[in-house]
């Protein structure tokens, strides 16, 4: 298991961890404006490997509507490539964003990030 730390934002550091089953980007700090391209790019360039990927936000302590449209590109980009996105351990401010704007519905969400099923 390789951790690969990535820190062009002061605001938000992403490391990814890939195992043979999945790849877990564990997001820790802000997805905002000025984070959200990070992101998205960290995400879709695992994605042609057509592994699951997760997403863990349990150290996410601030998103906006960036980090929301962020969440909602790369969800569709897995999508429209056959890979599964998902979301694991919510902080309490990404699972009341979700919520408040009903995404809770469209992501598969669990608890712990390795869990396995969704």
């Amino acid at each position: 298991m390789a951790a690969n730390p990535a820190t062009p934002s002061s605001e938000l550091h992403i490391e990814k961890e890939s195992t043979p089953q999945q790849t877990i980007f564990h997001c820790i700090g802000k997805v905002n404006a000025s984070t959200s391209a990070l992101l998205q790019t960290m995400v879709r360039d695992v994605i042609p490997q057509k592994r699951p990927i997760v997403l863990d936000l349990s150290q996410v302590s601030y998103m906006d509507s960036s980090g929301l449209g962020a969440l909602v590109s790369v969800w569709a980009s897995a999508r429209r490539n056959g890979v599964e996105l998902k979301l694991a351990s919510l902080s309490e401010r990404v699972k009341e964003l979700l919520h408040l704007t009903s995404l809770d519905k469209l992501f598969a969400i669990s608890r712990f990030p390795d869990t396995p099923s969704f």
